[in-house]
């Protein structure tokens, strides 16, 4: 028997099986290994096994790979007759609340691809980050089938071999008995290896749906098409967020991993909301004369040690080339983190007199920054897309202007094409951009999470980089002067912020203004009827484009409709056309928006303009219930009593403060402190508990004269807004 196909997820590398194989003939372990076509799940292993040389009889293995609410991994074996479900696997392992642990997890830590789990990879967990479980029903066997690290072959080896494998490489396991456990059902069809089973009903429904007396399909119908794609998510949103926010951004098929941990796969669904972006803030900044150019990637040690408090900044996150091919170089190079160090050289060369400022570039790029920290895809990566603004000028008011201008820019991103609600401030001096003049920062807020996370930044630098690179200008004067320079970036971590902002349970959720898609069509066929309904489906997307609707027919044949209703809420395209015969009989189509689920009959003859004012109604709906919330979530803090109840309430705190660093240093720690009382504080996160000033902000309430400092109790200078921060 032939299993069907399915897409080829990244696999292990050869040189890793080599490896392995090399460690099992090392250990004197007797094994055999066949290949086949890739099997995702049990039930593929099940159907594979005859034909791929492998016995049912046999011990054909399944495996989860979990993660509890402490963040503790572990990978667990069983045969895949044998039935468990999550909640008795928990119980077993006295882990809390285990659920699938994200890919990211797979590839960084037992370094295989999603479809690939086996305990024989725990010979790639060198640091020992995952514990193995092996099911007591598989005691005994003298043939047990696993995957040597790809899916695409099967490894047969005794029980006991197995143990004596995961032993020697640091991984006695833990043997489960469920002798005790009453009887479940096995997750529908069999979860695949590393990735969470298909809930029992997609997300969004799927059911069956009236409209003008027209029988909608069901979205489960095909339950192997279901299976294989996942619809639905593996997490509520409110409970696992983590996961949640993995199954969003793979199911909506805007990332896949990688296999260096912290780097991911930005697929076209996302980087077309990058290239809104880009489209947007490009035009704006042309319009105040910044040029674009592109410099090199690689910077001298020399050249990236010359600022002193700069380079601190960024020293343990800095990548470094230090050989070429098998020859060591004579001085290594630096991947930029950043480029002022790459580009203030040049613009000591460049600038000569008043005549040549100001200076105005932009570079859109990527950056490498090496952090150790758990990555998240798009909100903390090693590797990230960005654009960077590097302008000169010959006054400091001049300079002042454009950070307020470019900060607007930044703000008008997240808030007209994301709607998402910022804050605009300036950063403390201990937050501020390292080496330079003063910081100014759009600020949001992740009520899911309770975290502050900066937007985007814009920079005063001052003159300091100025003199360590030696930039002059001669004035009108004749006098030599060192010009005021500013620097300023967003990144592709405004993606993140949007998709955990808006996010559901059911998926995505787009703004129409960064949809790659803002209506699809979904023609309700039937045998008789489908040339017809394409055709007018079709009819309505060329109208739809000519008036700047991105727009697209989902004419598949192979998925239900139902299925396909499933599938774009999941993607988070704003509005839904279905249209079928009867529809196409009354001259209507069927409007249903993922913001809300709201259902609503529409002529054909309005359709164009419809669409037009629905699809702004929308941007502008999302943005009034994200700041709605965030709004809710801002508190008013005037002593210290209040704090950290606030915090732990998942609110940010508005506070008067005395600016002095020594309170603010003060003030993270006591809130750390007061929050972990009596509380471990999960290593596997990539937040913190103590809180932080997240901005001063510019839109500061009345302070009464002799306002004291909500900490020290001092005279308060300002606002200060502080929060829990990725």
């Amino acid at each position: 028997m032939t299993a069907r196909k399915v897409h080829l997820e990244p696999m292990a590398s050869p040189e890793q099986q080599t490896a392995l194989f090399a460690k099992l003939d090392e250990l004197g372990i007797a094994h055999k290994t066949v290949s086949h076509e890739a099997l995702m799940t049990a039930e593929d292993v099940d159907k594979a096994a005859p034909g791929a040389g492998m016995s049912p009889a046999e011990g054909l293995c399944k495996n989860m790979f979990l993660k509890s609410k402490k963040g503790e991994l572990f990978c667990f074996t069983t045969q895949t007759a044998n039935k468990v479900d999550m909640k008795s696997v928990s119980k077993k392992l006295a882990a809390p609340e285990c659920r699938f642990a994200g890919d990211e997890f797979l590839a960084s830590v037992l370094k295989v691809g999603k479809g690939s789990v086996t305990p024989l990879a725990a010979i790639s967990d060198t640091e020992i980050k995952c514990a193995f479980a092996l099911d007591q029903r598989l005691v005994g066997q003298a043939a047990v089938w696993v995957h040597p690290l790809v899916n695409t072959q099967s490894t047969c080896l005794s029980f006991d071999d197995l143990v004596k494998f995961l032993t020697a490489v640091g991984h006695p396991p833990k043997i489960l008995d469920f002798s005790d456990m009453v009887e479940v059902a096995a997750p529908a069809g069999g979860a695949p290896a590393g990735k969470p089973a298909k809930p029992a009903k997609p997300a969004g429904g799927g059911g069956s749906a009236k409209k003008g007396g027209e029988k909608r399909e069901k979205g489960e119908g095909d339950k192997e098409v279901n299976k294989e794609t996942g619809l639905g998510m593996a997490a509520r949103k409110e409970d696992d967020f983590p996961t949640w926010y993995s199954d969003v951004i793979t199911k909506s098929d805007m990332i896949d991993y990688y296999d260096i941990s912290g780097c991911y796969i930005l697929k076209p669904w996302s980087f077309s909301m990058w290239e809104e972006i880009q489209k947007f803030f490009d035009a704006e900044i042309k319009k105040i004369g910044v040029q674009g150019c592109y410099f090199p990637m690689f910077v001298s040690q020399r050249a990236l040690e010359a600022e002193k408090d700069h380079i601190e900044g960024f020293s343990p996150e800095v990548a470094w080339v230090t050989r070429s091919g098998q020859s060591e170089l004579p001085e290594p190079i630096a991947v930029r983190p950043t480029s002022e160090t790459i580009m203030y050289p040049a613009f000591a060369k460049w600038i000569r007199s008043h005549r040549d400022l100001p200076l105005k570039l932009n570079q859109w790029c990527n950056v490498v920054r090496w952090e150790f920290k758990n990555p998240t895809p798009f909100i903390r990566t090693r590797e990230f897309l960005w654009q960077e603004g590097h302008t000169v000028h010959s006054t400091l008011e001049a300079a002042g202007e454009e950070v307020l201008e470019i900060l607007e820019l930044y703000r008008r991103i997240y808030e007209e094409l994301l709607a998402v609600p910022v804050v605009k401030g300036k950063k403390t001096e201990v937050e501020k951009f390292a080496g330079g003049y003063y910081t100014t920062t759009v600020e949001a807020y992740i009520p899911a999470t309770s975290r502050g996370i900066q937007g985007a930044t814009s920079h005063c630098l001052g003159q300091n980089f100025g003199k360590m690179f030696n930039i002059e200008f001669e004035d009108e004067k004749g006098q030599k002067q060192i010009p005021w320079q500013n620097s300023w970036g967003c990144t592709t971590r405004s993606i993140g912020v949007m998709v955990m902002v808006h996010g559901d349970n059911m998926g995505l959720v787009l703004p129409p203004r960064v949809a790659p898609i803002q209506v699809v069509i979904v023609p309700v066929v039937y045998k008789d009827s489908a040339e017809v309904t394409n055709s007018a489906a079709y009819e309505l997307e060329a109208k739809l484009k000519a008036a700047g609707v991105r727009v697209s027919v989902d004419a598949r044949t192979n998925y239900t409709a139902g299925w396909k209703y499933n599938h774009w809420e999941q993607k988070g395209v704003p509005i839904r056309l279905e249209l079928g015969p009867k529809d196409l009989a009354k001259q209507q189509v069927r409007m249903v928006k993922r913001i809300d689920n709201s259902k609503e009959d529409v002529p054909l003859s309005v359709l164009v303009p419809k669409m037009q004012l629905e699809l702004e109604l929308i941007q502008h709906q999302m943005y009034k219930n994200a700041k709605d919330k965030h709004n809710q979530l801002t508190k008013t803090v005037m002593k210290w009593e209040e704090f950290v109840p606030a915090l732990n309430a998942g609110c940010m705190c508005l506070t008067p403060f005395c600016e002095e660093v020594e309170w603010e240093e003060t003030a993270k720690k006591r809130s750390k402190e007061e929050t972990l009382a009596g509380i471990e504080e999960e290593d596997n996160t990539a937040t913190s508990a103590a809180a932080k000033t997240l901005c001063i902000p510019f839109d500061q309430p009345p302070m009464p004269e002799g306002t004291p400092c909500f900490i020290s109790g001092k005279p308060a200078k300002c606002w200060v807004l502080w929060g829990r921060s990725y």
